[in-house]
């Protein structure tokens, strides 16, 4: 398979549907110069990037290591589920199914619940390796409500903790003296970062939150939805931005090199037959269902596709258009037409003065 980055979205334990695509992509050989991620997105980030880099530093396949670090990751968030009543609750308060008011006086726990999994099965050193994807998490800067994205040197322990951190549940995570939040409030998954690298290049995003739903009746469900269209917002706005720069690079104000293909694998279907409140749970048997769909959607987007990465992308941006982005999408289209015709004058000048030299 020829080069494919990764777009890793945030869900809870429907992660380990993302868990299930990247097994099967990795199986099938990808190679994955470039991944991002957002909350439980950035733990599959960085396990996967740990294991692939631990295993390169050794001569061993990096394809395995990165399979057998997700694998560890895992099978230690289902042994929560076998656990008493506090650890169900460190599960509930990471994939944020919890209340989301939270309890009085402060946030529910008082420590990260993540923290001691992360150092047990993500080696952060070897992520600065040179044979290391690149990662990029996306986390929330408290005070600006910006989007902040950890790179490189960046990439630690507590970045990981920033990107996850919910504030009804979880301390303020802290980095570098700075208050951040989960990165599902601002950036989710990141996608700016494949805007400043050199291609064309293809865009995997792997998207575990509904883009639609029905209404919901009960306040739970209110609040469940909430979360999901907040959840949902930035990835939105992403992929319209993507799809102006990829028009921006068809008029030729931007350079070929700026083109990205965007490709998705989404569990919309499959995941929606999991109630929101799923996402809490640490069922040994529900994540492996997660993961063995997550393999099957992404076994048929191989057989389906993989044949056109390097090509032509295959998510269909029109999926993500709002009223905005549709009249600037005619606005380009404009400029578009305008553009062709002025060509269309100066190539016919061009062939004139060259039949005018040819007498």
């Amino acid at each position: 398979m020829k080069p494919l980055h990764l777009a890793l979205q945030g869900g809870g334990s429907h992660g380990a549907f993302t868990w299930g695509v990247l097994d099967a992509i990795l199986e099938a050989r990808a190679v994955i110069p470039v991944l991002t991620g957002s909350s439980a997105g950035a733990v599959n980030a960085v396990a996967l990037a740990s294991g692939w880099s631990v295993a390169a530093r050794s001569g061993a396949d990096r394809q395995t290591g990165a399979r057998e670090a997700l694998r560890r990751v895992w099978e230690e968030v289902m042994g929560l589920g076998v656990y008493g009543s506090v650890q169900r609750q460190w599960l509930s308060a990471w994939v944020g199914t919890a209340s989301l008011i939270g309890w009085p006086g402060g946030p529910a726990l008082s420590f990260h619940p993540l923290q001691n999994l992360l150092q047990r099965h993500v080696d952060f050193a070897a992520l600065q390796d040179s044979r290391a994807p690149a990662v990029h998490l996306g986390a929330t800067h408290v005070r600006s409500g910006r989007a902040k994205i950890f790179r490189g040197t960046e990439v630690t322990l507590d970045a990981v903790l920033a990107s996850t951190c919910l504030p009804t549940l979880f301390p303020t995570a802290l980095v570098d003296g700075e208050a951040y939040w989960d990165g599902g409030y601002s950036i989710n998954p990141p996608l700016s970062p494949f805007l400043a690298i050199d291609g064309p290049i293809d865009v995997l995003l792997v998207q575990i939150n509904p883009m639609c739903s029905a209404v919901p009746a009960s306040m739970h469900d209110v609040q469940q939805r909430a979360q999901e269209l907040a959840f949902n917002a930035s990835l939105l706005s992403q992929v319209r931005t993507v799809a102006h720069a990829n028009q921006l690079v068809a008029l030729g104000l931007l350079p070929a090199r700026r083109l990205i293909r965007l490709h998705r694998i989404g569990g919309s279907e499959e995941l929606l037959r999991f109630p929101p409140s799923s996402r809490a749970s640490a069922d040994a048997g529900m994540i492996l269902e997660l993961f063995s769909l997550g393999r099957e959607a992404a076994a048929r987007w191989i057989a389906a596709h993989a044949a056109d990465v390097g090509i032509r992308a295959t998510l269909d941006a029109q999926d993500y258009a709002d009223d905005t982005w549709l009249r600037l999408g005619a606005l380009a289209s404009g400029a578009g037409s305008w553009r062709q015709r002025a060509i269309a004058r100066w190539r016919g000048m061009l062939e004139a003065l060259r039949h005018r030299a040819r007498k």
